[in-house]
């Protein structure tokens, strides 16, 4: 049974057990990581800096409360195959290394980065999309995923672009092709996971550019205009010719959440389209673990641990576990330190073996940047000196002043 539950921070009451907030907790004045709700003062305070917390029903005083009582019975686990009945499910073997793959990817990448902006700058300006650019420009990259997803991975961590949204629109697509290619979807099904990732934002060019930028939380009014990019997309989408339904699923329903608590029709469990459920995991992780307008990043391990806690709440258990196993705890491009006080960062891992990933090593044990990057696989660090050499912890995005996109491979 599931003890923990999203509540908004408009319906807490006093007696709840705050166990997680929608932020990391030091960016808040909540110096105890886990606290009981003891007054309205409390409640108020926290209402100015979270949306949503999560509460701990086994914690809170009054289980009672009707909001807690929300926690679903024990559920059976659904297979994989029963929540994409008719579509062949068949397992990707690594048909070649990451360094090999990366010199492709890089390229594949470029094209694919130059072709997105200039479409939806196009659209920005009033134009249609070009679907055959956009579908010419995702082929590659769904190919070189399907070889070695690491590679497109890390080059994406690399290739900031100024403008959130573009680079939000890349990123979520490299996301749902990995967990696509972790269920053993199709190479066909793999390209419509990346077309509706790469465009369930576009409605957002119809948006007021301010209100995308707004460093702080957005008003009622202001909330509503926000959920209407879900609409202008649809229409977009639609004006375009694509008439794929799973790409129209996901830009018309990646903000529908599991429990029913999303937008824009409140759609809950089995309900919400199975490739548009993909959608709402690998867009929230990319949000999160990216620097936006009104919130700062958090580590991929962090991000990971707030989707386990959503599981059957915002998002279906079953598809959050798949996803874990796709990017693992530490995906490429995630900033380390290591056990002997070295930083490094992530560049590809092995699917068995998930804390022994490959580290390019960028800072010595007193924190200063070594002369020339080195590249490490934890996985042959075992026996003799550097038997105990391992992964510490991951360490949030900019850590140490390290900008990923000033790296060379």
């Amino acid at each position: 049974m599931l003890h923990t539950l999203k509540v908004q921070t408009k319906d807490l009451a006093v007696g709840m057990y705050v166990s997680g907030l929608d932020r990391p907790w030091l960016e808040t004045p909540f110096m105890i990581q886990g606290f009981c709700l003891e007054s309205m003062e409390e409640i108020d305070r926290l209402r100015n800096y979270c949306e949503f917390v999560f509460v701990d029903v086994t914690k809170s005083r009054d289980p009672r409360h009707p909001l807690l009582r929300q926690l679903r019975a024990p559920r059976t686990s659904i297979p994989i195959k029963d929540i994409f009945p008719g579509r062949p499910l068949k397992p990707y073997p690594n048909s070649s290394e990451w360094r090999e793959e990366s010199a492709q990817a890089w390229l594949v990448l470029d094209y694919l980065v130059d072709d997105v902006n200039a479409i939806f700058e196009h659209v920005s300006d009033g134009g249609t999309l070009n679907v055959v650019r956009l579908k010419k420009s995702v082929d590659p990259v769904v190919e070189s995923m399907s070889r070695n997803p690491d590679a497109c991975i890390w080059l994406a961590r690399l290739k900031q672009h100024d403008q959130y949204s573009y680079q939000h629109s890349l990123s979520a697509a490299i996301w749902a092709v990995a967990l696509g290619r972790q269920l053993g979807l199709p190479r066909h099904d793999l390209r419509s996971l990346a077309i509706g990732c790469m465009l369930m934002d576009v409605g957002k060019l119809r948006l007021n550019p301010d209100l995308l930028k707004a460093p702080r939380s957005l008003s009622e009014d202001e909330t509503d205009e926000m959920q209407h990019h879900v609409t202008h997309g649809v229409d977009i989408v639609r004006e375009s010719g694509i008439m794929n339904q799973d790409v129209l699923d996901i830009v018309a329903h990646h903000h529908e959440r599991y429990d029913g608590s999303g937008y824009p029709h409140g759609l809950r469990g089995d309900d919400i389209p199975a490739f548009a459920r993909i959608a709402g995991i690998v867009d929230t992780y990319d949000a999160i673990t990216s620097n936006r307008s009104h919130a700062k990043a958090v580590s991929p391990s962090n991000a990971i641990k707030l989707l386990y806690r959503s599981r059957n709440i915002d998002f279906q258990s079953e598809l959050v576990e798949v996803f874990i196993q796709a990017v693992g705890v530490y995906p490429a491009g995630t900033i380390v330190e290591l056990t002997t006080g070295e930083v490094g960062v992530v560049v590809s891992e092995y699917r068995t073996r998930r804390l022994k990933p490959k580290i390019m090593m960028l800072l010595d044990a007193r924190k200063y940047r070594l002369r020339e990057p080195k590249l490490v696989d934890l996985s042959e660090m075992e026996g003799g000196e550097n038997g105990s050499l391992a992964i510490a912890r991951s360490l949030e995005p900019g850590a140490h002043d390290i900008d990923l996109s000033q790296l060379e491979i």
